[in-house]
């Protein structure tokens, strides 16, 4: 989930922009250092959108620059269990499909696309269903649910995120779609 939090972190700025402290420095600084970051309680920190206030520097003892508190607010993206998603096929492998859901990617593993058994196709790098002629492939919009994650903050692509799409309104899009219109769609003559 993408949230607009307000946080306080201590910036650097170095002696050669001393003479020029603003905003848009320390928003630069705080970019430079933040952004893909991800920490524990506010998730990935996706941009620096404004730096509210910045407090009075202080000098350290043996370090050349001046540390400045600011608070600034911040886009963050937190994916939360159980929350459903929409993404994009990024990658499709023999044991599922890697789904861009933010600046993160997740596993939709084979197994929780569909009831179908899918294969995987690797002439055309896509999982398929011998049943319903049903494909899954690298750039398809698909609607999933959280059930797993794993934050890694040191190293943040070692993150895992799983996902499921084999319940009712998840899957991919056009699949969704047709459910859809079947549903709506009049009886045929002689159907009750």
């Amino acid at each position: 989930m993408y949230k607009r939090v307000t946080l306080r972190d201590t910036v650097e700025v170095p002696p050669e922009h001393l003479a020029d402290v603003s905003t848009e420095l320390v928003k630069g600084l705080l970019q430079d250092r933040l952004e893909g970051q991800v920490d524990e309680d506010v998730g990935s920190v996706v941009s620096v959108i404004e730096v509210d206030d910045i407090g009075d520097g202080r000098v350290l003892p043996n370090e050349p620059g001046v540390y400045y508190e600011a608070e600034f607010d911040a886009l963050t993206f937190d994916p939360q269990m159980q929350e459903v998603v929409d993404g994009e096929i990024v990658e499709v492998v023999s044991f599922g499909a890697f789904v861009g859901i933010g600046p993160v990617d997740g596993l939709l593993h084979v197994s929780q696309i569909s009831d179908e058994y899918l294969a995987f196709d690797d002439e055309n790098q896509q999982l398929a269903s011998r049943e319903s002629n049903r494909t899954l492939g690298t750039g398809d919009a698909v609607r999933a649910r959280i059930v797993t994650k794993s934050i890694d903050e040191r190293n943040p692509r070692d993150s895992k995120i799983g996902l499921t799409g084999k319940q009712v309104g998840l899957g991919k899009h056009g699949w969704l779609e047709q459910e859809r219109e079947q549903r709506t769609a009049p009886p045929e003559a002689g159907e009750n």
